[in-house]
């Protein structure tokens, strides 16, 4: 009881010493607000607003209907340039896309033959370029198709292929982009906090004052894990709330308590791998250096950028124990697919069981750090 007791009064003056670091507190309000939302919106997978011209040599009936294909907000409105400006307005970056029609174009249609359209794509933005050659390639098919069947009242395709998008229907970036936020919002803050916590005591002296108290390491340790967890948990509710599920609109399907006990043991592996940081630094600078790569690997490798499936083999089961991959995982399965208690709980043992491995670790360096310290 009195153990209890002690981690309680120490994880009140970890908060009161946050909460009079100003800098620290609007850092942790603008990473769980501004930042969030900047990244749902301010970025995009999807084609938007790119600019595009034609070069029509074949002035047509279909021609005009394919320039007419593309509109805004997907493509600016569509420019004619001759064929001999294509290379300039590249060079000057004007147009991310030129579609070249070629002379009677519907002609050779009509009677069967296979004329090419070209396309010129200025492939310096590479993920645009990319995602817009399919659209373009797409709309052109469709307005072909559609031209023909009305001409003739023949569909030339054997097939309709109808297209179901499953726990995204239209496709929205910011859904996926704000979950992946807060997820690396977590990860960063919570190693951040705790470490400057351990450093901050060691740089003040005030680690020395706990030291002459009846105070064990375990102790000092339980309390920052549970008072900055506590601050990040507050911060992450708000921003879901606030920022995800009003300001995104994003649809929260699954249980917000199951998902929340999930944050909970991940804060508790995020808190003990800020302690271990913030005990082997021998300065805040050389812990903002490990910091830049510690969290940096693991939000690439946690499956939040990229699937984990893409990555080479053997780096999956390299990141098989990275608490940040199964926390993407589970927020994942519970917020877009609505996931349970037995669709999660693997996740959630490895979390937990790698989190308590690794605490157990800090603390035997923590208290081993101590001890030189006495």
């Amino acid at each position: 009881m009195k153990s209890l007791l002690n981690i309680f009064w120490l994880g009140i003056k970890e908060l009161r010493s946050l909460g009079s670091d100003l800098v620290m507190m609007f850092f942790v309000a603008y990473a769980f607000t501004g930042t969030i939302y900047i990244q749902a919106t301010g970025t995009s997978s999807e084609v938007n607003n790119a600019s595009i011209a034609f070069v029509d040599e074949d002035h047509s009936a279909l021609s005009k209907e394919l320039i007419n294909a593309f509109y805004p907000p997907r493509f600016q409105e569509p420019e004619l340039i001759d064929a001999s400006e294509v290379e300039t307005t590249m060079d000057e970056g004007r147009f991310m896309f030129v579609v070249t029609i070629p002379p009677r174009f519907e002609s050779d249609l009509r009677e069967g033959r296979h004329p090419d359209v070209q396309l010129s794509i200025d492939a310096t933005a590479m993920q645009q370029a990319a995602i817009g050659a399919g659209y373009i390639k797409n709309i052109v098919n469709q307005r072909v198709t559609s031209f023909f069947s009305r001409a003739s009242g023949a569909t030339p395709q054997p097939i309709n292929l109808v297209i179901r998008r499953l726990f995204n229907p239209n496709g929205i970036t910011s859904w996926f982009a704000s979950v992946v936020g807060i997820i690396n919002q977590v990860t960063m803050l919570t190693i951040i906090l705790t470490g400057a916590a351990v450093i901050r005591e060691r740089e003040h002296g005030t680690l020395e004052h706990l030291l002459v108290m009846p105070l064990s390491a375990f102790e000092i340790a339980m309390a920052k894990v549970w008072a900055n967890s506590l601050v990040i948990l507050l911060a992450t509710a708000a921003s879901l709330y606030l920022i995800v599920m009003k300001a995104l609109e994003v649809p929260f399907a699954g249980s917000i308590p199951l998902w929340f006990a999930g944050v909970l043991l991940y804060l508790f592996f995020a808190t003990a791998l800020g302690i271990f940081l913030g005990t082997i630094s021998q300065s805040m600078a050389q812990f903002a250096l490990l910091i830049i790569l510690v969290v940096v690997v693991l939000q690439l490798l946690s499956g939040g950028n990229t699937p984990v499936e893409s990555q080479p083999a053997w780096l999956q089961y390299m990141t098989f124990f990275l608490p940040s991959r199964h926390f993407v995982s589970f927020s994942q399965k519970i917020i877009y697919r609505g996931g349970g208690i037995e669709a999660v709980w693997p996740q959630f043992a490895m979390v937990g069981a790698i989190g308590l491995a690794f605490f157990s670790y800090s603390l035997s360096l923590f208290r081993k750090s101590i001890a030189v310290t006495k």
